[in-house]
């Protein structure tokens, strides 16, 4: 995982960008979905992480949850990282699709 870290500051420095097995990561786990807190108070931003591989970030506000692709407000997290997810395979799926009739 990717750290900031100068060798001449010593200890003072932050890891950045925590994986989701990292002991101080803060996680919201959702069936089929880990979201890994990144920054932000409000919204807080969450890294979604489906199996090993990072789809994007959603966005908790106080009253509702946004995600990367959309302008849609979603009641819960795991509606916005499901809609992240399918924009993602609908987005591959036209790509290779594109592909293939190039």
């Amino acid at each position: 995982m990717s750290f900031v870290q100068d060798p001449d500051w010593g200890d003072c420095c932050e890891p950045i960008l925590l994986s989701p097995t990292h002991p101080n990561a803060e996680l919201v786990e959702i069936p089929g979905y880990t979201l890994v807190y990144c920054n932000g108070v409000c919204p807080k931003i969450y890294r979604v992480y489906k199996g090993e591989s990072m789809l994007g970030l959603v966005f908790q506000h106080i009253t509702y949850w946004t995600n990367e692709v959309d302008a849609n407000q979603y009641a819960k997290p795991l509606n916005a990282a499901v809609a992240l997810d399918n924009f993602l395979l609908v987005a591959s799926m036209a790509k290779a699709t594109n592909n293939i009739a190039a």
